[in-house]
């Protein structure tokens, strides 16, 4: 099987060196990256550097302003990367003004993505299953009021206080990729096989649905490239 890796994993090294970053992913096994952040360099330096290593791009984590503000010019630099996820790693939703100013905003400018062969999709943290300023649960105004795809992170949701397993069965239909994660519930990231999370009945459920698994290991304890290595290493342990 194959498997991702959210770049912000490594962002010990990528803000650095983006490109020796991706070398030392691909060696240690990863087909897919999922970048947050390009740090400066062109469409065309970012394409040829991942054909050049066989890597693919399944989506970026990029900014909701950015669609906002400079959509044609963000757009054309999603193609031209050969990105046709557009995930949304996170958006103020503390209001109801908030949460409504990102709904219309999503319901908006999806359909003009999607002319263009780009879906967008929405990542949660644990906030987003808790009850705002005004009382509203943010994740339940996105998944009632908007279409749009969603990149559940299995480890926030966890520490939220949901079964990412349940939630994965629910969105199936909606569902983009996930990030499968480990750690505990008090927050506390760890690498894949060193926290409480249920990873194992979400890797299940993941081959199960046929969803790509994106990791991501937050701690850069001892550095980035070692949580990876680790999480790797689990998943291919867990497929024999």
């Amino acid at each position: 099987m194959d498997y991702g890796l959210q770049l912000f994993s490594i962002r010990d090294i990528t803000k650095d060196d983006f490109f020796g970053a991706l070398k030392k992913v691909k060696e240690i096994g990863y087909k897919y990256i999922e970048p947050a952040g390009f740090f400066g360099h062109s469409a065309e330096e970012v394409k040829e550097k991942c054909d050049e290593l066989g890597l693919v791009i399944s989506g970026t984590h990029s900014g909701f302003q950015d669609l906002l503000d400079n959509f044609e010019e963000t757009v054309a630099y999603h193609k031209a990367i050969g990105n046709h996820n557009y995930i949304v790693p996170g958006v103020k939703l503390a209001t109801k003004a908030d949460v409504d100013a990102f709904v219309e905003g999503a319901n908006r400018l999806q359909p003009l993505l999607e002319k263009e062969g780009i879906r967008m999709s929405y990542h949660n943290h644990d906030s987003e299953f808790r009850p705002n300023e005004d009382g509203i649960v943010p994740y339940d105004e996105i998944v009632n009021r908007t279409d749009i795809g969603l990149e559940i992170d299995t480890f926030w949701a966890y520490a939220g206080g949901k079964d990412p397993v349940q939630m994965m069965e629910d969105l199936k239909d909606r569902l983009t990729f996930i990030h499968i994660k480990d750690g505990l519930e008090n927050r506390e990231g760890k690498p894949l096989g060193l926290g409480t999370a249920p990873i194992d009945a979400v890797y299940e459920k993941a081959k199960e649905l046929g969803i790509l698994m994106v990791v991501e290991s937050e701690t850069l304890t001892p550095d980035g490239i070692t949580e990876a290595r680790i999480c790797y290493d689990w998943l291919k342990k867990k497929e024999a």
